[in-house]
């Protein structure tokens, strides 16, 4: 017996009291901290936790407060903090408070890369038979910065809104001077295009959820299609036609183009499951009929109906619904109704009465 202390081979079975009080094995420690030799071992040679003494053969023993020390030291490295950080923490150097605000900062970063990679991988994962191609294109254009993300939209938008002809060198105006901006036609010479272009522009948020994520890959993606950007820029020269009018000329108030107008007379028909063949349809075609065609300056036709098929079938493009949609979402809109069930059901309509 010597006083209360027993002896073994190894660091984990000491026990006993120093000069100073209660004093702990690496195995007592590993009791009482849930956290193993090694991993104590490991950070006592890091210098995270310092022996309080050690025995005459050469064991380490520690001190009471060495428990609450690897508490904290446990705490820090689950929540992410490398060993130096930590070190610099419990030996009292940084603030508790400004390391924790750092480190959120951190895992903010973190969250945000790990939600996008998630959105890339959950479009992918939707789509039919994927190929490595298009997993390459929707997460390069997921990880897009701000400003690489508005010169992909304002690619699209341009080539939607054509400029006009430029002028010839007596009619061009002053040259702008160097940096600054050039003067859009579309903004100085209509307001109401302007406002359009406006509407169609996605404004991802600096912190987007997951599904915002997913919508502006999807949305760039359909930007970038050539035949979808011929659509659009036809429907947007269409609009524009009517707002300058058959009649007025520019200068006019604006007027609703046929897919406004059909959605406005179609909609209660389609809400009520009223047939486009149907004989309680046949008022709703004739207010269809008359408000187009004096929308758009054609009351006077002999068989406005036949212009206004043509009209709604140039104006179908399932794929500008999925725009709209996917638009909403990137900027959190509500969700929009769609137009091409109105243009079907007013084509049907139009057809069952009076087109061969």
């Amino acid at each position: 017996m010597h006083g209360g202390t027993s002896h073994s081979h190894g660091d984990t079975s000491y026990s006993g009291t120093s000069h100073s009080g209660t004093s702990y094995s690496i195995g007592e420690l590993a009791r009482r901290t849930a956290l193993s030799v090694k991993t104590i071992r490991f950070y006592s040679d890091q210098g995270l936790v310092v022996p309080a003494s050690r025995t005459p053969a050469g064991y380490r023993r520690y001190g009471p407060e060495a428990v609450a020390r690897l508490a904290l030291v446990r705490t820090l490295r689950e929540l992410g903090l490398g060993l130096d950080v930590i070190r610099r923490i419990v030996d009292r150097p940084l603030s508790l408070g400004r390391v924790a605000a750092e480190q959120a900062a951190a895992l903010d970063v973190q969250i945000s890369v790990l939600r996008l990679r998630r959105a890339v991988l959950s479009a992918v994962a939707a789509r039919r038979d994927p190929t490595f191609e298009e997993m390459e294109l929707m997460h390069r254009l997921a990880t897009l910065s701000e400003a690489e993300r508005r010169r992909l939209i304002d690619g699209f938008l341009d080539a939607v809104f054509e400029a006009p002809p430029r002028p010839s060198p007596a009619e061009a105006p002053e040259p702008s001077p160097a940096g600054a901006p050039r003067p859009s036609h579309t903004d100085a010479s209509h307001p109401a295009e302007a406002g359009l272009r406006r509407s169609l522009t996605p404004e991802l948020p600096d912190n987007p959820a997951e599904e915002q994520v997913t919508a502006w890959g999807e949305l760039a993606e359909l930007s970038l299609d050539d035949g979808f950007r011929a659509a659009v820029r036809r429907l947007v020269q269409e609009q524009a036609g009517n707002r300058r009018g058959a009649e007025g000329g520019v200068g006019m108030p604006p007027v609703p183009d046929v897919v406004a107008v059909a959605r406005d007379v179609v909609d209660p028909a389609l809400a009520s499951g009223t047939r486009p063949e149907a004989p309680e349809a046949d008022p709703v075609v004739a207010a269809l009929v008359t408000r187009c065609a004096r929308a758009c300056g054609h009351a006077g036709l002999a068989e406005p109906h036949a212009w206004l098929v043509q009209r709604l079938e140039a104006a179908r493009e399932p794929r500008r619904d999925t725009y709209l949609r996917l638009l909403a979402l990137v900027n959190g809109w509500p969700a929009p109704e769609p137009v091409t069930p109105v243009i079907d059901w007013a084509a049907a309509a139009l057809r069952a009465r009076w087109v061969a």
